[in-house]
């Protein structure tokens, strides 16, 4: 579980990075959280976008994708779903 710091550190890491996935009107398939779950990997930090044609809550994707990627939510603002998860081979980012 991340700390206050800690978030507030990645929502500024993540200000500058652009979105690699969309939930478009189809929602979160198991073909999708895979692709998450390698990008998390080599990446740590993502942001996804959400598209105007899902009408489903930001907040149960944001659950649904952390839980079945094991990856904790950053951040959700607006259409965008941010979140992390320390890579075992590549890691990257350094936590405060």
């Amino acid at each position: 579980m991340l700390t206050g710091k800690q978030k507030r550190y990645l929502r500024s890491l993540a200000h500058n990075i652009d979105p690699i996935f969309q939930i478009g009107k189809a929602g979160i398939n198991e073909n999708m959280v895979s692709q998450i779950d390698d990008t998390l990997e080599t990446r740590e930090l993502i942001k996804i976008h959400v598209l105007q044609n899902n009408f489903d809550d930001k907040k149960e994707l944001a659950t649904t994708l952390s839980e079945a990627t094991n990856s904790d939510i950053v951040q959700i603002i607006g259409s965008m779903i941010v979140i992390y998860r320390e890579s075992e081979d590549n890691k990257q980012i350094t936590l405060p």
